[in-house]
């Protein structure tokens, strides 16, 4: 059994961030990844097309002024494969691989309440125990694949774009079929229409989207925000979202509907996210979402030729932007191909997969490949995949039966010296998450810093500072118009999966501060023990 101070479950961005901060500080970490390499959602999602929808300088590690300044990003945007480069730049001028075991998937995690300490089982057998358990699993790492009647019979090709083959995949002279219309399919479409002999893309619902308005970034430019690169961070840690975009204060209600237009056509030609900050009441009331909403609708009737496709691309279910909105670079005028068609499953739904290819309702398309753009279990589905045991054997699936509860995003009652990272409760995917990543770990590691000052072997959160976040994260979402339709914010993504909202929207900047609010209280909602809580009771025990 090997005894480490730290283990860190995952080697995406987060899982590296961990191992750099902890071990900076004196701690002895383990890393275990169950991939072969690192990189996390960025290692898997290898589809045509996966492009980041932050800019790239904003995209990366604040840690190191050094990395900032020696690091050239060729896009604003930077494709799969230039992210997966910069993280192995960075894992390899940190000297981090050398703490990182890849192919180690963890099966079991238990709390030993007697010694406070984490043992940790893999799928190969081998058993770490660690003091500190720390989940960087990430939020779009759980694949989902619907199950439809006859998909084993399919001769062709199936993938997964959460699952993209490490092998160059073909699609010159092939019938392909994209289900999904997130961002992940947003973003191949164009691609693969571009190769495919025939594209079919099934959708359920419309979605939003906005122009990347990517382009090369230039020698000037990166000399400019390489010489102000602390302001900027300093605007995206003082931003609702992390982006650096800081809202109009104005409302989208308040202005001419000349000057609304003007602001919108501006956002729309650069800001790709930001678009749902151009005003900032666009998120919390329906009449100023209705000004966004239909002037994206404008200007996808402006991108799409046939007007019965139009019809069918146009999102009105929703208000903008309250289910995550996508960014494109030519997803709405790929449909003007004559290779591409699109299959509407709510008009003539999904009956059963053959050998050769899809029915639905009114066709029998015939494929070769079929592409799975479904998505992920979000927030929960990579953090029930081990077994966490916590406490008098209560496992972290039966503790999140109604829904995860936390405090503040970073710990859960019952479950000892276990922190997890962007996850439920915390800004995480409303955010920047590169942002809210570093905040976290870099507070976690004040607090375990703390805990040594002060002796403690054991942290554990107090139940009702759970229920007080629980209460103040629904408070929060009651002001914006996130309630109002279904999506993975509120586990809609999943069949059966509990409809509670899971992030925080109270936004990077509010967040952070309540952060150090905690911290300056002693981390308040935190309970620091000397000795282990099952050892001192035990003794109180005796003793009475």
């Amino acid at each position: 059994m090997e005894k480490i101070d730290i283990l860190v479950v995952g080697a995406g961005f987060a899982g590296l961030r961990a191992l750099y901060k902890f071990r900076s500080i004196g701690y002895k970490v383990q890393v275990i990844e169950a991939s072969p390499d690192i990189g996390g959602v960025w290692y898997h999602n290898g589809y045509p097309g996966a492009r980041c929808d932050v800019e790239s300088y904003d995209y990366s590690y604040s840690f190191s002024p050094e990395l900032e300044q020696e690091w050239r990003w060729s896009e604003r945007y930077a494709t799969q494969p230039e992210i997966l480069r910069y993280i192995n730049h960075v894992a390899e001028r940190f000297d981090l691989r050398k703490d990182i075991q890849f192919n180690t998937r963890m099966t079991q995690a238990k709390y030993d309440e007697m010694t406070a300490q984490w043992v940790v089982r893999t799928e190969s057998g081998q058993v770490f125990q660690s003091r500190f358990l720390m989940m960087c699993v990430g939020q779009l790492s759980a694949p989902k694949t619907p199950q439809y009647p006859g998909l084993e019979s399919f001769k062709g090709e199936v993938i997964h774009s959460g699952k993209w083959p490490k092998r160059k995949v073909e699609y010159a002279g092939k019938r392909v079929a994209i289900i999904g219309t997130g961002s992940s399919g947003m973003q191949m479409t164009p691609v693969i229409a571009n190769e495919a002999a025939h594209l079919t893309v099934f959708q359920r619902t419309p979605n939003y989207s906005i122009p990347a308005a990517n382009a090369p970034v230039s020698d000037e430019e990166d000399s400019w925000v390489k010489a102000n690169y602390r302001e900027r961070r300093e605007r995206a840690w003082n931003s609702p979202t992390g982006l650096g975009f800081m809202p109009n204060k104005t409302s989208a209600l308040d202005v001419t509907p000349e000057e609304r237009e003007k602001a919108y056509e501006a956002s729309w030609n650069r800001l790709g996210f930001g678009f749902a900050l151009t005003y900032y009441d666009i998120l919390l009331n329906k009449q100023a979402n209705d000004t966004a909403a239909e002037f994206i609708r404008k200007k996808i009737a402006g991108l799409v030729n046939d007007p019965v496709l139009r019809e069918k691309l146009t999102p009105k279910d929703h208000p903008f932007a309250s289910r995550r909105p996508s960014v494109d670079s030519g997803y709405f005028q790929a449909f003007n191909r004559d290779n591409v068609e699109l299959a509407d499953v709510r008009e003539f739904p999904i009956l059963e997969f053959t050998s050769e290819g899809i029915r639905t309702q009114n066709k029998h398309h015939l494929f070769d490949m079929i592409i799975f753009a479904t998505g992920f279990d979000v927030f929960t589905g990579s953090l029930f995949k081990p077994e966490i045991v916590g406490r008098h054997g209560m496992t972290l699936k039966n503790k999140w039966a109604d829904g995860p509860v936390t405090h503040l995003g970073i710990g859960v009652s019952d479950f000892p010296n276990m922190f997890i990272v962007v996850g439920p409760g915390s800004p995480s995917l409303l955010s920047n998450v590169l942002v809210s990543t570093e905040e976290q770990i870099d507070w976690m590691a004040n607090l375990v810093q703390s805990m040594k000052q002060q002796n403690a072997v054991e942290m554990e959160v107090d139940p009702q500072a759970e229920k007080t976040w629980g209460q103040h994260i629904n408070d929060r979402v009651k002001e914006t118009l996130y309630l109002s339709t279904d999506s993975y914010y509120n586990g809609a993504e999943v069949a059966g999966k509990p409809r509670v909202f899971m992030p925080y929207s109270g936004g990077v900047r509010g967040y952070r501060r309540i952060l150090q609010q905690c911290a300056s209280e002693g981390y308040s909602g935190f309970r620091f023990y000397p000795s282990p809580a099952a050892l001192t009771r035990s003794e109180d025990l005796a003793k009475a």
